[in-house]
């Protein structure tokens, strides 16, 4: 690997000029067009039964779909890397308003595969280009029986742009204001919220306890902005949710995530049942780190000698080195995603806070965001990253329809990325005190999907439920916030986060409700995968390519019961996945008696 590497990704590649990009505004303008002409099309075909009118139509909605997400992708990286370009944020709302034109359209298509005869549908699908994309296709046709008719989903469409979606952007641009003062020695600085956040998992427990305590200050002074835009989300859905006659709020992110209910519930019941020996892990870092109860900051706090600092050309080689044990694919896919620069780490103020991978899918490219500032954590995220990015990369050249693999599923390939780097550096530590430490930051992971993660969902499972009797003020919120926090760290805890609900990005991506779970089942699914990974070695590599290709395909008991053979409405495979962490956290345990 080349290095010294550089730290900021390139744009221009795809389209230069930034958001002033003369190509992009063409690109823009004949997407527009296209999706026009789709439209035309597919209202002269409304009740027609000729499938090449059917496969064209096909053809053209798939195209248009790569060209609106590549869209998406770039405007967003142009926000995140500097949250005071305005025209950038003019150009995140243009593509909304274009994926909502699509979305109406789609909605059109929906319709007309819903209205066919069973029998000439089941003929269609033997066509080779349509049956390619089958279960897509009759997963859309299922869904379209659960909505209302088509011109009420393409008006909510329409109004969700300056309504539902609109309130997600204003939620961006609250956080693009967030300054939090910062003394370094005799000089004052002011933080963006991304630089910010770095520092409430620093070594001291100084620097941890004042940036809490401005974090939670900041966060306060724009809790009643946040509290609108949280709102007003949760009405626009469970509105819609009232007119398509769905009583369940977890229905729409099951449905996104293809999983069952009965899948979720067993999952967490195997965390909750396994919570004990995890809290003895938190009070035993309490002890180490001087305290008779762990603060929320303290949780993520790292312990033991291997808090210096890891260069990002470090960071990248550890991460090659790991990647290629396992897959010499995966290690020359991410030689190739540092050398082309499809990566952002610059620690600089004006970017966004948190971490992202995002796919550019008619380049065949990625780019990553985050905020690199040498922690292992760091390390971790950007493993964490670099695996999203290899699974689009291993999905390239399939249909659009067969590349929209869920959340659940995308987050399987990062953290078994994350897997990967965390336990073989862990094996590699040169001392007991750089171990302990490497293996507490592989814990620090388990903590955050089995409690953290599940805070999250306590929180926006109980928020919903009051929202329909009528706005949730900040003081509930808060109250809400704290209860789910307590309640997931079994109250181990000294000090909670209150305004966490209005710090985390995730409350606020209207694309997918409910962004926690699928995080826990991804760690865990992930889990499984590295066990069978670990006993079958080399072997296992074309299995996971496999695995990866087929994550849009299919549900994910489906992928589980075939690339597997586990059934994941039981809880076997979930007490497996967990013992993982479970042996971690018992060697933790030895090495600090």
């Amino acid at each position: 690997m080349q290095q010294p590497l550089q730290q900021t990704w390139d744009l221009e590649s795809i389209f230069a000029g930034g958001s002033s990009s003369d190509s992009f505004a063409q690109f823009l303008l004949q997407i527009e067009s296209d999706i026009k002409g789709l439209q035309q099309q597919l209202t002269s075909a409304a009740g027609s039964t000729d499938v090449n009118s059917f496969r064209a139509s096909l053809q053209s909605l798939q195209d248009i779909t790569l060209r609106v997400r590549e869209a998406g992708s770039f405007a967003s990286c142009l926000t995140a890397e500097n949250q005071k370009d305005k025209k950038a944020t003019m150009l995140v709302g243009r593509v909304t308003t274009i994926n909502a034109q699509l979305l109406s359209v789609m909605t059109v298509f929906d319709e007309q595969i819903r209205s066919l005869d069973d029998g000439v549908w089941s003929e269609w699908l033997k066509q080779s280009e349509i049956a390619e994309v089958a279960f897509n296709l009759n997963e859309r046709r299922e869904w379209a029986k659960e909505k209302l008719s088509p011109e009420l989903e393409a008006l909510a469409g329409d109004l969700a742009v300056s309504g539902y979606h609109a309130w997600g952007e204003l939620y961006n641009t609250i956080v693009g204001s967030v300054q939090i003062p910062w003394q370094e020695g005799d000089k004052t600085t002011h933080l963006s919220a991304g630089q910010a956040y770095n520092k409430l998992s620093d070594g001291s427990s100084e620097v941890r306890a004042e940036m809490f305590k401005k974090w939670e200050e900041a966060w306060g002074e724009k809790a009643d902005f946040c509290g609108d835009a949280l709102n007003h989300l949760a009405g626009f859905r469970l509105k819609l949710y009232e007119k398509r006659g769905w009583d369940s709020i977890l229905k729409e992110p099951l449905a996104i995530n293809r999983m069952s209910e009965e899948t979720l519930n067993v999952m967490w019941d195997v965390i909750i049942k396994n919570k004990p020996i995890f809290i003895e892990y938190l009070n035993r870092k309490a002890k180490l780190l001087g305290t008779e109860r762990l603060s929320w900051v303290d949780v993520e706090a790292p312990v033991g000698a291997s808090s210096q600092v890891i260069t990002y050309d470090e960071g990248a080689q550890i991460i090659e080195e790991q990647f290629r044990k396992f897959s010499p694919k995966l290690a020359d896919f991410t030689v190739q995603a540092f050398e082309k620069r499809w990566i952002e780490a610059e620690d600089r103020a004006g970017k966004r806070p948190g971490g992202f991978c995002t796919s550019l899918p008619v380049s065949k490219e990625t780019r990553i965001f985050m905020t690199y500032a040498g922690t292992p954590s760091n390390v971790s995220t950007l493993a964490h990253e670099l695996g999203h990015a290899y699974h689009q990369y291993v999905t390239d050249g399939l249909p659009a329809m067969a590349q929209e693999y869920a959340m659940n599923v995308a987050e399987t390939a990062s953290t078994f990325a994350e897997l990967i780097v965390s336990d073989s550096v862990v094996k590699m530590a040169k001392s007991d005190d750089e171990k302990l430490a490497l293996l507490e930051n592989k814990i620090q992971n388990s903590i955050a999907f089995f409690m953290n993660i599940h805070a999250r969902f306590l929180f926006e499972t109980r928020f919903y439920a009051k929202r329909k009797e009528g706005l949730v003020g900040v003081e509930e919120l808060n109250e809400l916030m704290v209860a789910a926090q307590k309640e997931a760290f079994c109250d181990a805890l000294s000090e909670y986060h209150p305004h966490f609900w209005a710090s985390k990005l995730h409350f606020y991506i209207t694309d997918v409700p409910f962004y926690n779970f699928p995080y826990t089942f991804g760690y865990l699914f992930s889990a499984g995968i590295y066990a069978q990974a670990m006993q079958e070695g080399a072997a296992f590599e074309q299995r996971y390519i496999d695995l990866l290709r087929d994550t849009a395909r299919m549900t994910v008991e489906e992928l589980a019961q075939k690339h597997l053979g586990v059934d994941l409405t039981k809880p076997e495979f979930w007490q497996k996945a967990v013992d993982l962490s479970i042996t971690d956290v018992r060697e933790f345990m030895a090495m600090t008696e």
